[in-house]
């Protein structure tokens, strides 16, 4: 696979975005905690995130499938290395702060279906879960090994330089694309009004069998996680009777089951660019949930969540495979612009609904909840391809 060259430019350059994105991420959420010292003021990073995906993502997609992919990219790394830098030197302002995030997110909301769109023309098609499996390998290693040195570098030297080393991330990754090299001939987009084309985004994905019933558990599943993943602290606290080192053991389980994943869809599944992979761990995920809110064991539950992490990675490696593999070249862009647009505006929801269901009802009932939506998910997507010998 990394023999390939333009699979190694793509690989190192997202490699390299995401170990800034690390370091942003923690930065953040340590800056805006510092800044308004409530869990509202870090909740509202998180809206500002979801909402350029929620707005625009009818255009963005649209957009990608017209213009030259490798450019989009390339594009937006220079317009987020630009915020980088302006946060990396001003940061002292909450509104500023969010307004850079939501800057930020736009970049991304024309990144990644960009990114997404152009790996099926980089390696063939039955080898498409080893380069997203390769993609994703890279990714939750970075998290693992550089969230805590950008912890550690946020309380020694201060913000700046870990939005700085962000920002050189971007500068790295957009010098890696511009000597990427796309195969082949992109069919050209008809160009009508952007609405029309993303309505044709949308027919595409509802009219195919396998493309629906991916969206259906996308939604479902991003209903589910929103709220289970962002309320895992309260579990720890509330349910498990734990707080600091026994709530990073559970963050850790989840990173060690997410790195492990790919490893066993490609050493131990012969053919795991199926839909079977994708609904399949939506329903180990959905036992997990099931199983941490009725047992308030710490052990159990590392060991859990060690299974919910190679779920979530197999899932997505073979989701995000198999959506390459069967969306035309043509309308990839808006395909996965609206995969991303569903994924955020379930997590929001979930986000609203769970936490008053905490409130409420306590944190066990968010668990329940969440575990029954994604056990609906894979039996909705198992159903749905039931039968099917293509499938």
């Amino acid at each position: 696979m990394f023999a390939d060259t333009g699979y190694r430019r793509l690989w190192s350059a997202r490699t390299v975005s995401q170990w800034g994105d690390t370091f942003n991420f923690v930065a953040l959420a340590l800056l805006i905690y510092d800044l308004t010292g409530s869990g509202l003021g870090v909740s509202a990073v998180v809206v500002a995130e979801v909402l350029p995906v929620l707005l625009l993502a009818p255009f963005a997609g649209p957009l990608v499938d017209r213009w030259p992919r490798v450019r989009v990219m390339i594009g937006s790394d220079l317009f987020r290395l630009v915020l980088a830098v302006v946060l990396a030197v001003w940061h002292d302002a909450p509104v500023g702060v969010y307004a850079i995030a939501f800057g930020m997110s736009v970049g991304a909301v024309f990144f990644n279906p960009a990114a997404s769109s152009i790996l099926p023309a980089l390696v063939k098609k039955d080898a498409l879960v080893a380069a997203n499996s390769g993609i994703w390998t890279a990714a939750v290693l970075s998290q693992i090994a550089l969230a805590p040195l950008a912890g550690l570098l946020v309380v020694s030297l201060g913000y700046g330089p870990a939005f700085a080393l962000n920002a050189v991330s971007y500068a790295i990754s957009a010098m890696l694309l511009r000597g990427l090299q796309v195969p082949g001939n992109p069919e050209k987009v008809q160009r009508r009004h952007l609405l029309a084309e993303a309505r044709e985004g949308v027919t595409v994905l509802v009219h195919g069998r396998l493309l629906r019933a991916l969206a259906i558990g996308q939604f479902l599943a991003a209903l589910s996680a929103g709220a289970t993943s962002a309320l895992l602290v309260v579990l720890a606290t509330e349910h498990l009777g734990v707080s600091g080192g026994g709530y990073g053991l559970l963050i850790g389980a989840i990173g060690v089951g997410a790195a492990l994943g790919p490893l066993v869809l490609l050493r131990l599944i012969r053919n795991p660019a199926r839909p079977l992979f994708v609904f399949g761990p939506y329903a180990l995920r959905g036992v997990v949930d099931l199983a941490i809110a009725s047992v308030a064991s710490v052990p159990i539950a590392a060991g859990a969540l060690a299974l919910y992490g190679i779920g979530t990675s197999t899932g997505a490696v073979t989701f995000n495979s198999i959506l390459q593999g069967e969306t035309p070249e043509h309308v990839r862009g808006r395909v996965f612009a609206l995969m991303d647009a569903l994924w955020q505006g379930g997590r929001l929801l979930s986000l609203a609904i769970g936490g008053i269901l905490a409130d409420v009802y306590g944190i066990e009932a968010v668990y329940y909840l969440g575990g029954a939506l994604l056990l609906a998910a894979a039996a909705a997507g198992l159903a749905s391809t039931k039968g099917d010998p293509a499938y």
